[in-house]
């Protein structure tokens, strides 16, 4: 049982990682909001890969500043850890391939 519980949060942090890896060089080669329908379909790409550091980081700041209530901010950890874990179970899976 402990080993499939280090895999899980394994696979949540490896997954949370290439989460924020992608939405930082995401902002660091994007300075503008997409304008065009390429750039919208590129963006939408790229969050399906960052979505989980993203929804963190924003619930996190709107608890931060009272804008969201302790539950909003915890469902969105929820749903970030669990958005993590199947993102990280593809890293790993991408990994073991290779």
């Amino acid at each position: 049982m402990y080993r499939d519980v280090m895999v899980v949060l394994f696979a949540t942090t490896a997954g949370f990682t290439a989460s924020a890896i992608v939405a930082n060089l995401y902002r660091i080669v994007v300075r503008t909001k997409p304008d065009s329908l390429g750039a919208r379909v590129a963006y939408i790409a790229v969050m399906v890969a960052a979505g989980p550091s993203v929804l963190f980081e924003n619930a996190a700041r709107s608890w931060r500043t009272k804008d969201s209530s302790a539950m909003a901010f915890w469902l969105a950890a929820a749903v970030a850890g669990y958005w993590s874990f199947a993102l990280g179970l593809f890293v790993l899976e991408l990994g073991l391939s290779i």
